[in-house]
């Protein structure tokens, strides 16, 4: 007996699946890109716990008729592709025909579904790969899948899929690429009956992204519409204005003829054009919609068609390299052009003041100026280059360098005089022992790491109550991290409390935090909970978050630091417990004492 035999196709199903289906969110993906292939300008999509239990996409798209309801089940049947050559022009985003049997095969899974030439619509019921039964229904034009128990025939997959909130946060963020992908297309998303997010059909990407993302993040973006006609290339959509960052990936996003991907020429591209215009490590927030010819890019090379290769790589890169560089100049021009146009007078023309008018017109007082006292500054976190509506009780005026003494500050401290400061960057000292050249960000990195380390660890993290709560939204993944972390955040001078679904409102930071900084930093905290799978210690964060912390309200070269606050500084770090190098291992000064210098220089 051979031992050679062909699978049966209820096995090859299964083994496709393990391909194409690798968690409930792939279902999603399959099942609405039918959809949109469709026709359909409504899809809801519902689904229970984490779409392990219960998956519902609805579509009123052009449906099908009986044979083609069975037809549309066998493995490899499609309307897409005739013949291996029709791969070079793909425009749909399903076409193998390997979805619905795949999903058939390993759930409980049922098919109604009505095109207009017929009165009543057909309902298929398939558990496991096998048919139970078929039978006439009545629904409106459109096709409802329903899958139940998802990966029941194959219980080994479903002990490699994340809880609950893991999945349903995949599911949503996916079902937000969608939507903003087809702005045309009213999208309504369901978990356990709630509506996560609803929006009907937008007539442009910005609202829909107000929609979807919030409406801070569309106001921090410029539009793009750039097109090569000798390549056919086009680049449209939204992008990140000039200091705008993040600190992960997943606001930036790139979609291929409507086809969200994952492709590192043109993320890579993207960054490279905001070099120099955005912190470096961060990344920008964009909505990237590239538009070329179907054969110059092949879809077909994931099962799960996420990634996509190009036949020319370095001409989309350039492409798109050039497009954002000419959209963010253009930007940069339009915005100096109307700072212009808001300028009132003219610099030549002299302007009547009271106190002129009154030198010139007998009988008027000239009038008293008074000098009102500045208005508080904060210590910074970061330098940002714009403010946001935080307000804060009255505080004292404290240096854009926070050159307070430590509470670790010994009363004696060594004899450092300052000679002067080089390119905003170093200082350089006389001592006892030699010269020592100061790295001033180095050395603000270390300081402020410790000040904050000690207060966590020491549980005396005092808090600044906002006068103005300032409201936050996450996407579902990020807002998961930080719901299951708020107890511990708000035990280190937050109070960040939850007042809608991914709706957060931030009340009080430490004081060590600079209020317009609240929300980046919260932001950019919830990134590292998520990369580092939440916070170790129970009520502290751990040694690289406050790092990293130091690192974005360290001193940077534009800032100007007064002889007083350079010296304070030093003394500062020489208190410290580790003062020769920054939390990641720089260097914070470097001597070279009157010794070196004689054996350089030859004792007389």
């Amino acid at each position: 007996m051979s031992s050679i035999h062909i699978l049966s196709d209820r096995v090859a199903n299964q083994i496709a699946a393990g391909e194409v289906i690798e968690r409930p969110v792939a279902v999603v993906k399959e099942l609405v890109e039918n959809s949109l292939d469709a026709g359909a300008t409504q899809i809801e999509v519902e689904f229970r716990n984490g779409g392990k239990s219960y998956i519902r996409i609805t579509d009123n798209g052009k449906g099908m008729s009986p044979d083609e309801s069975l037809l549309c089940l066998e493995r490899h049947a499609t309307s897409k592709i005739r013949e291996a050559a029709d791969l070079n022009e793909v425009c749909s985003f399903g076409f193998r025909g390997e979805a619905l049997p795949s999903i058939a095969s390993v759930s409980k899974f049922t098919l109604r579904t009505r095109s207009k030439e017929w009165e009543h619509g057909t309902e298929i019921f398939i558990n496991g790969g096998k048919m139970i039964e078929k039978k006439d229904c009545g629904m409106p034009v459109g096709t409802v899948i329903e899958v139940a128990h998802l990966f029941n025939s194959v219980p080994a997959r479903r002990k490699f899929l994340k809880t609950d909130p893991t999945e349903t946060a995949h599911i949503t963020y996916n079902c937000r690429l969608f939507a903003v992908a087809h702005p045309n297309v009213a999208f309504r998303v369901l978990e356990n009956g709630r509506t996560v997010f609803q929006s009907p059909a937008c007539e442009n990407l910005r609202d829909r992204i107000a929609e979807i993302w919030g409406r801070n993040l569309a106001d921090d973006l410029i539009p793009v519409d750039v097109s090569d006609p000798k390549t056919g290339f086009r680049l449209r959509g939204l992008t990140a204005k000039p200091g705008v960052g993040r600190s992960t990936r997943r606001e930036l996003v790139t979609l291929v003829n409507r086809r969200p991907v994952d492709s590192r020429t043109l993320s890579l591209a993207v960054l490279d054009a905001y070099h120099g215009r955005i912190q470096k490590g961060r990344y920008p927030p964009a909505f990237l919609f590239l538009e070329i010819q179907p054969q110059e890019v092949d879809v077909n090379v994931h099962p799960a068609k996420r990634e996509v290769r190009f036949r020319d790589d370095g001409a989309i890169r350039r492409f798109v390299l050039n497009a954002i560089t000419e959209t963010l100049a253009a930007s940069r021009a339009d915005n100096i052009a109307q700072a212009v146009t808001q300028i009132p007078l003219a610099a030549d023309v002299k302007i009547e003041t009271p106190a002129s008018l009154a030198a010139k017109v007998p009988g008027i007082e000239k009038p008293k100026v008074a000098i009102l006292p500045s208005s508080p500054i904060y210590p910074a976190v970061s330098k940002a280059t714009h403010t946001n509506a935080i307000g804060t009780a009255p505080q004292a005026v404290a240096p854009t360098l926070d050159v307070s003494p430590s509470p670790a500050t010994p009363q004696t401290t060594p004899d450092w005089r300052l000679i002067i400061v080089l390119k905003k960057r170093y200082a350089l000292f006389d001592t006892p022992r030699g010269l020592v050249m100061l790295h001033l960000r180095h050395a603000d990195q270390r300081v402020r790491f410790e000040r904050i380390s000690k207060e966590f660890k020491n549980d005396k993290a005092t808090s600044q109550r906002l006068l103005i709560p300032h409201p936050i939204e996450f996407e579902p993944l990020a807002s998961a991290a930080l719901k299951s972390q708020l107890q511990q955040l708000n035990a280190q001078g937050f109070q960040v409390e939850e007042f809608g679904r991914n709706f957060y409102r931030i009340e009080a930071v430490p004081t060590w935090l600079s209020p317009e900084q609240a929300e980046p930093f919260i932001r950019d905290l919830v990134d590292l909970i998520r990369q580092r799978g939440g916070m170790r210690k129970p009520n502290a964060l751990d040694s690289d978050v406050i790092a990293r912390l130091a690192v974005e309200g360290s001193y940077r070269r534009s800032d100007s630091l007064t002889d007083q606050a350079v010296e304070q500084l030093a003394k500062d770090l020489l208190s410290c417990d580790t003062p020769h190098t920054s939390p990641f291992g720089r260097p914070t000064f470097s001597e070279v004492s009157w010794n070196e210098w004689e054996r350089r220089f030859g004792s007389d």
